[in-house]
């Protein structure tokens, strides 16, 4: 280093002059300096002030508080702060811990007993279910700022990898039934579910970003397509796409048809108005194309057909709306404005919550058999994505079908009929 300032030095006194020189020269060594320096390693601050939280105390009144045989807090209000009941939480507390060994109390180096499971799913759940900071559990929970975020992170990437593939599932075989028939109870034969998009506020979106997020409510925020059912269970959700899309460029993107397209969706045959189709389709508003597989209103209804068909759709398509408020309201979180800075972990959050909604629709609603499980995952349950079934003719055939529009308008002129004549009083 000294021998470079020095050949520095002489090559400045040839060509600057001497206030030139020590500016230059000042700049280089203090670049140079911190180019070199040894990071030091982590560990303890001096002057740090270290707080004694009592964490082992604090599990012992947690645990007496909603966990211990007669609890200080019943199941009611263990469902009203947890957002779901008892032997749910308990179900995924279990298999998370089962899952991240990060999860597991540990003593330390000075054999202090560290935080509970119990603790770090709290301090997660909290901040999902009601939206609040990180620092803002400590009290309670005895957990820092830090680690709540760790244990937020954590837990929901373990409540995607231990659950995602069966609570977010594409419907099987038998999925798709009982979804036919509940859209023929509804006067829809064929219908799968509805479709929308929601738009989650992003508080802490980096500056350089805010642009491509934000979109017609001149915030940044990142949208969330979903498909859900009468019993507002979600079937598919696709998230991440910045709020500057609309609707129909999230579904361009959306995974939501590569199953049918790729002949890996079950087989959907029904008839309405002695007319025959073969593919499902979803209830959707007026800003989707006119796809086969898409049912959207009448704009401006003319007669009574066409007006009653209009009601009954508008109607029977809340139910995604609805599914959406029921998820804002068990998780706070994704209500607010979120305060993450990265999109991936906003994604998994996300992720997370829906996974969880329907598991809560499950225990609750019983909408599917309570003893299937899909523990192997292959047999009933097929991934979004995977090797093409079709040749590549085949394929195109299929987005040709799904995107048909005289099949759409056809389509909709037997359901106006259909709900006209077998279903005048449901609406």
């Amino acid at each position: 280093m000294p021998r470079k300032r020095s050949l520095l030095r002489r090559q400045l006194d040839d060509s600057s002059s001497d206030d030139d020189d020590f500016e230059i020269l000042a700049v280089v060594v203090t670049v140079d300096t911190f180019a070199n320096a040894k990071k030091k390693h982590g560990g303890s601050v001096p002057a740090h002030r270290v707080l004694y939280r009592d964490r082992e105390g604090g599990h012992k009144r947690m645990f007496q508080d909603y966990l211990a045989v007669n609890p200080t807090y019943g199941p009611e209000i263990f469902r009203r702060r947890y957002r779901m009941s008892r032997e749910l939480f308990l179900r995924i507390m279990k298999a998370v811990e089962g899952h991240d060994d990060y999860f597991v109390q540990k003593r330390n180096a000075a054999n202090v007993l560290g935080l509970s499971c119990f603790q770090k799913i709290t301090a997660a759940m909290r901040m999902l279910s009601y939206g609040v900071p990180a620092d803002a559990t400590d009290e309670y929970v005895r957990i820092g700022e830090s680690t709540a975020l760790e244990s937020l992170r954590r837990f929901v990437d373990a409540v995607d990898e231990l659950f995602g593939e069966e609570y977010l599932r594409y419907p099987n075989e038998a999925d798709t039934t009982r979804l036919l028939a509940i859209g023929e109870q509804k006067g829809f034969p064929g219908m799968l579910g509805s479709i929308d998009c929601m738009h989650w506020a992003w508080k802490n979106c980096p500056y350089e970003k805010q642009g491509q997020y934000k979109g017609h409510v001149e915030k940044p925020t990142i949208i969330l397509e979903a498909v859900a059912s009468n019993d507002l269970w979600i079937w598919h959700a696709f998230f991440g796409m910045p709020g500057s899309h609309n609707d129909i460029n999230v579904l361009h993107r959306s995974p939501l048809f590569d199953n049918l397209a790729e002949g890996r969706a079950p087989e959907v045959n029904f008839s309405v108005n002695g007319h025959d189709y073969t593919m499902g389709y979803y209830l959707a508003d007026g800003i989707y194309p006119t796809w086969a597989t898409l049912v959207k209103s009448i704009t401006l209804p003319m007669g009574n057909k066409s007006q009653y068909f209009a009601r009954a759709q508008e109607a029977a398509r809340k139910m995604v709306e609805r599914a959406f408020g029921v998820l804002q309201s068990r998780f706070a979180i994704v209500r607010g404005p979120a305060r993450i800075w990265d999109i991936q972990t906003l994604s998994k959050i996300m992720r997370a919550c829906v996974i969880m909604h329907n598991m809560i629709v499950e225990d609750e609603g019983f909408v599917v058999d309570p003893n299937e499980r899909f523990d192997y995952g292959g047999e009933n349950v097929e991934p979004a994505h995977g090797q093409p079934t079709r040749t590549l003719d085949e394929y195109i055939d299929a987005h040709r079908r799904i995107r048909d529009k005289e099949t759409h308008l056809q389509l909709k002129e037997d359901l106006i009929e259909h709900l006209w004549n077998h279903h005048p009083d449901l609406y």
